[in-house]
């Protein structure tokens, strides 16, 4: 299957990254290097390292970026730090996270990620560790609500988790066929009119969960913007209330400036800004873009510039 991505946000998100014709710039969700691409095909004497923990996408983005000044390497993005330590490169002038799931995760079939086709499910990005069908026939009741409720905010979260455990008491759920038969199963016909298909927010939660994506998000952002160079930009492109949530808090705590109590004469705290928010409100697709990519509607962008 021909990998296929329709990158978000494309021009917006690399405008936003000022890139210099001799910068180095990292993006760490490559995807099918349409964002990279893009960069890569700015630069002179500059360098762009792009990362991708799915080998599949590893793999696209070495064809597509050949002839350009990129380097590809499989990476979670949370270990940005150790990969540049590993490079020898002290600091770069911009990074780019494109988070979510890409068209090719999406429209494969066999990824187990779509509740559109039958096939196993599987979910994981690397294709290595745990995967959705291990997470559903090992969790108690208590924690697959729990990761419902939280990954996937589902008000039948405690419904759906019962009926997972009742039904592999009878036979292991491995399919995404199974998954989603259950889950309409769960939620009452009213509610299963309206707001879209009604599996969309387990296979979100268990894919959050099967991934790490928020912990990983969370130790990314602080970890990358350590490797920023004075003046470097941070952008991130989120795709669900979950990820823009600890995007615009971690971006905001480091434009935070003193935090002395107001009827404080003086500052005592010592505490500065370490970045500037570039877009003080998130950046989102325009009409025309959203018609052309109907997945790209609830995409955001936000960006910042280290001190």
């Amino acid at each position: 299957m021909e990998f296929k991505h329709v990158s978000v946000l494309l021009l917006e998100a690399v405008e936003g990254l000022a890139v210099r014709e001799d910068g180095i710039y990292l993006d760490g969700t490559a995807g099918g290097a349409g964002h990279a691409r893009e960069i890569a095909s700015r630069l002179t004497r500059g360098r762009l390292i792009a990362l991708d923990k799915d080998p599949a996408a590893v793999q696209v983005a070495r064809e597509r970026l050949k002839g350009l000044p990129a380097e590809v390497i499989q990476a979670d993005f949370r270990n940005i730090p150790a990969v540049l330590g590993e490079l020898g490169i002290p600091g770069v002038d911009g990074i780019l996270l494109d988070l979510g799931v890409s068209s090719y995760q999406l429209d494969n079939a066999g990824r187990g990620f779509s509740y559109h086709a039958d096939a196993p499910l599987d979910m994981r990005m690397s294709g290595e560790g745990m995967s959705a069908r291990d997470l559903c026939s090992e969790a108690n009741e208590e924690e697959l609500e729990r990761i419902l409720r939280e990954y996937g905010e589902e008000r039948f979260a405690r419904r759906i988790a019962q009926n997972i455990v009742r039904a592999r008491e009878k036979s292991p759920i491995e399919s995404t066929g199974q998954l989603a038969e259950l889950v309409k199963l769960s939620i009452p016909a009213a509610a299963r009119r309206t707001g879209g298909n009604p599996c969309k927010r387990t296979f979100q939660a268990l894919r959050i969960a099967v991934n790490s994506e928020l912990d990983a998000l969370a130790e990314a952002i602080d970890g990358a913007f350590r490797c920023l160079n004075p003046g470097g930009r941070f952008a991130v492109i989120t795709f669900h209330s979950l990820e823009d949530r600890i995007c615009k808090q971690h971006f905001a705590a480091l434009c935070k400036g003193c935090i002395c109590p107001p009827d404080c004469p003086v500052c005592i705290c010592g505490r500065t800004p370490r970045a500037r928010l570039v877009t003080r409100h998130p950046v989102l697709p325009g009409e025309k873009e959203q018609a052309q990519n109907p997945r790209c509607h609830s995409a955001k962008l936000r960006i910042i510039e280290k001190i």
